[in-house]
């Protein structure tokens, strides 16, 4: 069974140290997502319909709101993964235009060859999350080195607006951008009905147009809401866990923690144990 090692998180959003032997289910975040390899076997991600590997060389690069998943060859023994998910807000404190880093196209291919520098600063930051799992000012320094290096090396990044002026907003259908606002505040996750009732759209008109501004289904966003709060739930709340799992629309905590482990890989009672590890 997969296990979280360490988790960190704050500001600049999380990052996890995941020794995974199981696959993910198809997910999507709003963040920068990254996942590099610290040891273990060669293994790989399904990042839209591309099957990107994760190496000692290769790193997997994941835009804002790209469908992916990790696929596990049970024929190979685990992996230890770096997983990173970055608050594009805490990036953009780098550089404006570096705020587009959880829209479609910062990354300009799934997949890049890391360098030396980021494989140091990669095996630098595991050891110093191992070592010590409190010193959360010390991680985000090397963490803040690491996401320089990785946006300097895959992405485009001197041709970004340098300014909040040059910078525009990503083209969202408003009744699509009205239902997102809908989900993210509502307190039942249930069908998406309601929501298609709301944009005024037939189902087949709400479904393609939110795919196009988005570039995931709504069942998907619903999901990354639903799991963005578990999570956030988990961490920072002694809450215990039968009744989140009742909060976030699963009667049977069995189901909270299948859907739970499907997207983070571990269980919550593990991911809250490993997070405050942290604190």
């Amino acid at each position: 069974m997969s296990t979280a090692l360490r988790i960190a998180h704050g500001a600049f959003g999380r990052v996890a140290l995941l020794d995974m032997d199981r696959s993910l289910v198809r997910h999507a975040h709003h963040h920068c997502h990254v996942l590099l390899k610290v040891e273990g076997a060669d293994t790989q991600f399904m990042v839209g319909d591309q099957v990107t590997p994760l190496t000692d060389t290769a790193a997997v690069l994941v835009d804002g709101w790209k469908p992916h998943a990790y696929v596990h060859d049970v024929n190979r023994p685990r992996t230890l993964i770096m997983a990173l998910y970055i608050e594009p807000e805490w990036l953009k404190e780098f550089r404006p235009g570096w705020a587009a880093s959880g829209a479609p196209g910062f990354f300009e291919r799934p997949s890049g060859e890391v360098s030396p520098r980021i494989r140091q600063l990669t095996l630098h930051l595991a050891a110093e999350m191992m070592a010590n799992p409190d010193a959360v000012r010390t991680h985000e320094q090397t963490l803040s080195d690491l996401m320089i290096a990785v946006i300097e090396r895959f992405t485009p990044w001197r041709s970004f607006p340098t300014s909040i002026r040059g910078m525009s907003a990503a083209s969202c259908d408003w009744r699509i951008r009205r239902a997102m606002d809908a989900m993210r505040v509502q307190d039942s996750y249930g069908s998406v009905d309601q929501f298609v009732k709301g944009a005024g759209l037939s189902r087949a008109q709400f479904f393609r147009l939110f795919e196009t501004s988005l570039g995931v289904s709504p069942k998907i966003y619903l999901n990354v809401v639903r799991m963005e709060r578990a999570l956030d739930a988990v961490m920072r709340e002694d809450t215990p866990l039968g009744e989140l799992s009742e909060r976030f629309g699963f009667p049977e905590p069995a189901h909270f923690t299948r859907f739970f482990r499907d997207h983070a890989g571990v269980s919550p009672r593990e991911f809250r144990n490993v997070s405050r590890l942290a604190g």
